[in-house]
């Protein structure tokens, strides 16, 4: 990023914010959620479908149909192979995502990025006559540092000493919280020329491809309203961290990286009438039960 805040102090409060809030989420898991997939495992192959296979078909056949330029549709579509953005889980529990459910999928999608990742830019070289590469150790480096292990922590924590976890995780949620909203503004002053400099084409495609994410998600993630919320909201929330790994170690175009900061910003506004809604929908079922 070249903008105005030192890119340093954007990465390093990047990375503190997503330690203590998927450190504070496995404060609030246990083995015994995670083990429900295991009786159900059809809700989880459709989740999988969805968030690693049809969204980037559908990044595809957008930037296709809108005639986005190259290295605008390279940007996008880069977004759409990268999942399991570290704050989709606390956006899908926020929204009323299944308690069990939510975390498994996170979960298993971080670990399959290691090997969906180079898969799909190998895909994406034959399309667009691209030689990128990204090897698979990086890609289980970023998801492990930056999901699996404070998640895991978390969780050892509750196993551990489930008083403790108790009186720890209201304190880390707000912590959390915080952070969240300060980076979200640190982020959105240092990237909003990009965004800008994208251009209307491009932010109404990345718009496009979030709400058809949310929509395939919403459909597939059935029939329980809470796995359909789960699956929607992280096949939408797509994973900047790795796309811009693979921009950076391949040397991208300006443009690419501009497209992918784009992305950042204009889906996480695309996803917020998603999650109204389902907040509204969770709670008018809850009074009526």
């Amino acid at each position: 990023m070249s903008g105005p805040i030192p890119e340093w102090i954007v990465t390093a409060l990047a990375a503190v914010t997503v330690f203590t809030v998927m450190f504070g989420l496995g404060l609030r898991l246990t083995l015994a959620e995670l083990r429900w997939i295991w009786q159900r495992p059809g809700p989880m192959g459709r989740g999988l479908f969805t968030v690693l296979i049809a969204v980037p078909a559908l990044a595809l056949v957008i930037t296709r149909a809108l005639e986005l330029p190259r290295l605008a549709a390279i940007g996008i579509v880069l977004m759409a192979i990268s999942p399991g953005a570290p704050v989709a889980l606390r956006r899908s529990l926020g929204a009323g995502g299944h308690r069990a459910f939510a975390p498994s999928l996170q979960i298993c999608v971080a670990i399959l990025a290691v090997v969906s990742m180079p898969l799909s830019i190998a895909a994406l070289n034959h399309v667009y006559a691209g030689h990128a590469t990204v090897a698979p150790w990086l890609v289980a480096r970023q998801v492990f540092v930056a999901q699996l292990l404070p998640l895991g922590l978390g969780m050892a924590l509750r196993y551990a000493s489930a008083s403790m976890a108790a009186r720890l995780e209201p304190g880390l949620g707000r912590a959390g919280t915080v952070l969240l909203v300060v980076l979200a503004v640190l982020a959105l002053i240092d990237v909003w020329e990009e965004t800008v400099g994208a251009g209307v084409r491009v932010a109404g495609a990345i718009a496009l491809t979030t709400g058809a994410a949310l929509a395939v998600g919403h459909l597939l993630g059935g029939p329980e309203p809470a796995t359909r919320t789960a699956v929607a909201i992280t096949s939408a929330a797509r994973n900047p961290g790795l796309a811009l790994l693979v921009a950076t170690l391949n040397a991208a175009a300006p443009e690419i990286k501009a497209t992918v900061l784009a992305y950042l910003v204009v889906s996480v506004f695309a996803i917020v009438p998603y999650v109204v809604w389902r907040r509204h929908a969770g709670g008018r079922i809850g009074s009526s039960g």
